[in-house]
């Protein structure tokens, strides 16, 4: 095994997390810092033409191809799962929308860890900190950080009408998704420059390659951490010390003086924790791995945002579906993406976003709807060949539960992912409550006119078991995993990291990225996770200091 040095800190994962940490870390000039991804660099077209995500997920130049088990909530099915496998990782293949979640779920992961630092008013300065607003700076945005958030450059009228037709069903219109209570409909913000995408690898990693004291190694594999008994002040435990990897047909160890940081995401850190000997004491003997630490929670508590695609045939106005259908409508898609860096190509995959409450009993809005003027069968399929729009909808506070699980004790192999969608009767109840939302939405005046015909599930489910049986067949996952290693009181035996993100009872290792989420945000994660970087980077600069 060769030697890839000393340095102050490893970071596991070029990822958003990992880019961000990178950035932040390698700004103290009198520390070394290595950055290690197993995918290569975010240099492939697709990456920055936003709707090149189509040609990156998928895809083993930019994705980890992973597959879920079969899910009895799904009826039996098999989902691809999508995990960036490049610089950038997944904002480098994700739909580049910029959500924040609610208020509300940053006091409660406060509440959960008894830790007051995670509450909205405090880690809204962390949002702003790195953000790039195109309306500037104020009360809830910032402007000049890295972070760069714009409007779509598209409109389209059957989108505008699916938002008319939600307001007439009493969810109001507003201009800001981000400012706590995210309620209402609008247009997504989109984390693109000009019309291309903007990845973390582009914000935070270019400028921190200027540093000189930021390595980073791509295509390189980590395999486990190396831990070892120390004595650290006078007591005696397990620290990991650094990480062995392969890359370049080599093996390899760096070592690490200061800290190790896992930002290798919800699947791939529990997965590195498990190869490492940290985890479920059974499930680590049944892969014969010797035991470092016991910690029951790594790998559990995995949550997803299951998203229910509705799809409706239309009259009488412009979908993606038909533009795209000839020759003639692709060349002048591409046209007007070369000339102007606008039009279709420069979409992101969903472009207006409702968020609803399922019932009226709820205390905020439940739902998030991703629409979109087009359809298909399912991801990966060509568009229908006729005029048509997709209402997908999420529960964004589940209660089901899955896991990551070692498969074996080969690095090289894919854990297994568990989802168990729709194994609560709350969730199953929300699912139903969405379609019958959607399809009140959908009979409001504002849609009439284009005479929408549901075709995806069908207008044949109708009960609530049928209805049921309907989000079994239609869901699919909207790539959000978070909280399988999440963070904790001392007294809760599933945490797997304290509130400053430190793994429990191993030194010189913490977990950085949406694994350490408690509890899933109301909304897309990317960015979520690049505010648990920001604080953890000030957390551990801090600590290096001195400071608290």
């Amino acid at each position: 095994m060769e030697s890839a040095g000393k340095y102050d800190y490893i970071i596991v994962g070029g990822g958003t997390a990992g880019c961000v940490l990178a950035n932040r870390l390698s700004k103290d000039r009198g520390v070394r810092v290595l950055l290690i991804e197993a995918g290569a660099k975010d240099d492939y077209l697709w990456i920055h033409i936003p709707v090149g995500y189509l040609y990156c997920i998928n895809n083993p130049r930019t994705d980890w191809l992973y597959r879920t088990e079969a899910d009895v909530g799904l009826n039996g099915r098999s989902l691809i799962y999508p995990r960036g496998k490049v610089l950038g990782g997944c904002s480098s293949i994700n739909g580049m929308i910029y959500m924040r979640g609610q208020e509300r779920d940053y006091n409660e992961w406060a509440q959960l860890t008894g830790d007051d630092s995670w509450r909205w008013d405090q880690v809204l300065p962390l949002f702003k900190k790195s953000e790039d607003h195109y309306k500037g700076a104020d009360q809830f945005h910032g402007a000049g950080g890295e972070w760069r958030v714009e409007k779509q450059r598209l409109s389209w009228e059957i989108l505008d009408a699916f938002r008319d037709a939600a307001a007439q069903t009493g969810i109001p219109k507003i201009d800001d998704f981000n400012r706590g209570d995210n309620e209402g409909s609008s247009y997504f913000d989109v984390n693109q420059k000009r019309g291309i995408r903007w990845n973390a690898s582009k914000a935070f990693l270019k400028p921190a390659m200027k540093s000189g004291n930021l390595d980073i190694m791509t295509g390189s594999h980590v395999k486990r951490l190396r831990i070892e008994q120390r004595e650290v002040n006078g007591i005696s435990g397990p620290v990991c010390v650094g990480v062995e990897f392969t890359g370049g047909g080599s093996e390899w160890y760096a070592e690490s003086t200061c800290e190790t940081i896992l930002a290798a995401g919800a699947v791939g850190s529990p997965h590195l924790l498990q190869l490492s000997g940290i985890g479920p004491v059974a499930l680590l003997q049944q892969h014969q791995i010797p035991v470092v630490k016991e910690l029951a929670g790594v790998g559990e508590n995995l949550q997803d945002h299951l998203q229910i695609r509705m799809a409706f045939k239309v009259k009488g106005v412009k979908t993606l579906n038909m533009m795209a259908g000839n020759w003639y409508g692709k060349m002048m898609i591409g046209v007007q993406y070369a000339m102007f860096q606008s039009g279709p190509m420069s979409m992101a995959p969903s472009q207006l976003g409702v968020f609803a409450k399922s019932d009226p009993s709820q205390s905020s809005a439940n739902l998030e709807y991703h629409v979109q003027p087009l359809s298909l069968e399912k991801f990966g399929d060509p568009l229908h060949p006729f005029p048509a729009f997709t209402a997908s909808v999420c529960n964004l506070r589940p209660t089901s539960r899955g896991h990551i699980r070692l498969g074996s004790n080969d690095g090289a192999l894919a854990p297994k992912i568990t989802l168990n969608y729709l194994s609560t009767e709350a969730d199953r109840k929300v699912a139903a409550d969405s379609l019958k939302l959607t399809r009140k939405i959908v009979s409001a005046p504002a849609l009439r006119k284009y005479q929408p015909d549901e075709c995806k599930p069908g207008v044949e489910y109708q009960s609530e078991e049928e209805l049921y049986k309907a989000a079994g067949e239609i869901g699919t996952t909207i790539f959000h995993p978070v909280g399988t290693c999440k963070m904790g009181r001392a007294d809760d035996l599933h945490a797997v990291t304290d509130s400053q993100l430190r793994v429990r009872g191993v030194g010189g290792l913490r977990v950085v990225d949406a694994s350490v989420m408690p509890t899933i945000t109301s909304g897309n994660t990317n960015s979520p996770t690049l505010m648990i970087a920001e604080k953890a980077a000030e957390l551990i600069r801090a600590a290096r200091r001195g400071t608290p």
